[in-house]
């Protein structure tokens, strides 16, 4: 039996990704956090924000089926409502929300300590069609 390969790609290559996955389906104020060193729950968070729970739902779609190459999520909550979705990694944990829902758990302040990881020019959509 052959044992296939796994490409080991790095925990903020990933996360990259997931913003990447998350932007592709216009996702707005996407931000990666390295939280390695305030948090023992991940290395890295993913926040973005849609305008519609179908929105959220394919941003959480677009990075399942995005990362499934090279990584699986452990978990996915909040799917159904498209409101809060969370998908698990492990290293990486990327949470989708509505607007309103973000403003109201506010996770850019309760990480506000966490380095923003800086996403590549060419990912970014928002001030492109202006």
């Amino acid at each position: 039996m052959l044992m296939q390969d796994k490409v080991v790609i790095p925990a903020v290559e990933r996360a990259v990704k997931c913003a990447a996955f998350a932007l592709d389906k216009k996702a707005l104020n996407v931000k990666v956090l390295e939280i390695k060193n305030i948090s023992s729950i991940a290395d890295y968070l993913v926040l973005a924000t849609g305008r519609s729970d179908r929105q959220v739902q394919a941003m959480a779609e677009s990075v399942k089926q995005g990362l499934k190459p090279i990584d699986r999520a452990i978990d996915t909550e909040g799917y159904d409502e498209g409101r809060w979705i969370i998908v698990d990694f492990g290293d990486v944990i990327v949470h989708l929300f509505q607007e309103e829902v973000r403003a109201i758990y506010n996770l850019d302040e309760l990480w506000s300590r966490a380095p923003k990881v800086e996403i590549p020019e060419e990912y970014l959509w928002e001030h492109k069609e202006k």
